[in-house]
């Protein structure tokens, strides 16, 4: 599908936050890890959530679900023995998996999208994996990757946490279920660490007793746990959302998004205050965010390691700032569904932005008269990608066209339908009408 994104002087109304992913996966997968049943109201239908639905029903949870809220009635620490798992492009959905799938004797994780999940490292994992007595077949830490398991062992565990704490989440999910107590140390450093407090936050929720340390960088978890059957609440979900603030921001607007938490652990809540920061008009009360944009933002320095998937949609807010902004402590951005500093920036390069990439910074030399557009850009197959550029395309002079647009749908599929809500100028296009 191609986004014709065209010039949108201004966007208003009201919309519900879609619900959290990074939290319906915690919570489909305690559910599942869970021996009864257990409840999730509201959530997240995305091509992620999908991926965990699929792959922990082919585990052997048995899901029940109507417009609000699923029962799962999970498999403790017995899932079925499978032979494969298609994880699609869920980075999340296959690494927390892999740590569960060392109850199976087998399990192959097939590579359905070699241009992008195919590419992402898994090296750190498969090194605790072993650690653990699991056998892992690989190719150079990447998909497809096979786990030979049935009994993996706790212990002394290190993992790594310079490329994702996906690995250690992994790991700290499925380490109460092991015959053993286990002390988890987390070696070099520890990337979104905001994202972890979330998985303690969720295994907490089920019952579950993990002492870690105030830096997060060391665990010690008793075996033997048993995950509770509970009642769980997903609440808004800030990545999605800061895209259309940003969009909300960069134009004359009136925007008001509903069921954003002001007391939330989602780390991209931090772009209301970076966004507070450039200068936008907004407040944050009763879990509503209301933006009055006025097309005028400054520039700023912002650790982007506190809003990871927040990033992209600021850096689109920087491109019209009055001045140069300046996003650190991002390399992990390299590791995603693209490489999402080398690949962005040259879009938005071909946009008519003015940027400059380091290994670990995003440089944006802001341009407050706005970016020529008028040309056809890629997404990267990257949902984040996708939610920015169409931001940069709202306030460019002749607009973008990004292609490969539906791949939005793997975090926000009414992503397009929630500006179009708002008076965004978009034309949707499917392959067969070009």
């Amino acid at each position: 599908m191609k986004a014709i994104v065209k010039p949108t002087h201004r966007l208003e109304g009201t919309i519900n936050a879609l619900s959290s992913k990074n939290y319906t996966t915690r919570y489909l997968l305690i559910g599942a890890l869970a021996d009864g049943t257990s409840t999730v109201r509201y959530p997240a239908h995305s091509e992620d959530s999908d991926a965990m639905r699929r792959c922990i029903r082919d585990l052997g949870a048995v899901l029940e679900e109507d417009e609000e809220q699923m029962t799962i009635r999970g498999f403790g620490r017995h899932p079925r023995d499978v032979k494969e798992l298609d994880v699609g492009n869920a980075g999340a959905v296959l690494r927390f998996l892999m740590s569960v799938a060392a109850f199976c004797p087998e399990v192959t994780f097939i590579n359905r999208y070699p241009d992008s999940l195919g590419k992402r490292p898994h090296d750190d994992l498969i090194d605790s994996l072993r650690q653990m007595g699991i056998e892992v077949e690989h190719r150079e830490g990447k998909l497809p990757i096979t786990i030979r398991g049935g009994k993996p062992r706790g212990g002394k565990i290190t993992v790594s946490g310079n490329v994702s704490s996906q690995f250690l989440s992994s790991l700290l999910f499925v380490a109460p279920l092991l015959e053993e107590d286990s002390e988890i140390t987390v070696l070099h450093d520890l990337k979104s660490k905001v994202i972890v407090g979330q998985t303690l936050e969720v295994i907490a929720q089920a019952g579950i007793t993990i002492e870690a340390s105030e830096d997060l960088m060391h665990y010690r978890i008793p075996g033997r746990q048993q995950y509770k059957p509970q009642n769980y609440v997903v609440q808004g979900d800030y990545p999605g959302s800061a895209a259309i603030l940003a969009a909300a921001a960069v134009t004359n607007s009136d925007v008001r998004v509903l069921r954003l938490a002001e007391q939330s652990r989602q780390g991209e809540r931090a772009v209301v205050d970076v966004l507070r920061a450039m200068g936008v008009q907004l407040t944050h009360e009763n879990d509503v965010v209301h933006v009055q944009g006025n097309q005028s933002l400054k520039a700023g320095e912002f650790d982007g390691d506190h809003f990871t998937d927040g990033v992209l949609a600021m850096v689109a807010a920087a491109v019209f700032a009055e001045g140069t902004s300046r996003f650190y402590n991002v390399e992990n951005l390299r590791y995603k569904e693209c490489d999402r500093i080398t690949d962005f920036l040259a879009e938005l390069r071909k946009a008519g932005a003015e940027v400059e990439e380091r290994q670990s910074e995003i440089i944006v030399h802001g341009r407050p008269q706005g970016v020529p557009g008028g040309v056809e850009i890629n997404a990267h197959y990257d949902h984040r990608v996708i939610m920015a550029l169409t931001i940069v395309g709202l306030r460019s002079d002749k607009g973008l066209i990004i292609n490969d647009a539906h791949h939005v749908a793997k975090s926000y599929p009414q992503y397009f339908d929630h500006l179009l809500s708002l008076g965004a100028q978009i034309e949707l296009l499917g392959e067969e009408e070009h």
